[in-house]
């Protein structure tokens, strides 16, 4: 059997477009959960939402499609991801 590496990678991603911070951003925690990443939001308005995620790489993106699709009620123009020093295990 082989050794499963666990490394997660931190990221920041910045959305932006029509956003509605009061049902996002729960939107947004949900969804960090079911997936098993940690986030933490930083900014809100109506226009820009900036959090940083960490998690294995792969769910990070999953994350990404999942914002880029939002709930009805937001309309995303654009995210911008950078990869945040550091790695947790």
């Amino acid at each position: 059997m082989t050794e499963q590496h666990h490394s997660h990678f931190r990221e920041r991603m910045i959305i932006h477009g029509e956003l509605d911070a009061t049902s996002f951003i729960p939107w947004i925690q949900r969804h960090a959960a079911k997936l098993g990443l940690w986030q933490a939001v930083s900014h809100t308005s109506s226009d820009r939402i900036e959090l940083e995620l960490a998690g294995p790489p792969d769910l990070i993106d999953m994350m990404e499609m999942g914002c880029s699709l939002g709930p009805i009620d937001v309309w995303v123009e654009t995210i911008y991801r950078t990869p945040l020093k550091g790695e947790t295990n």
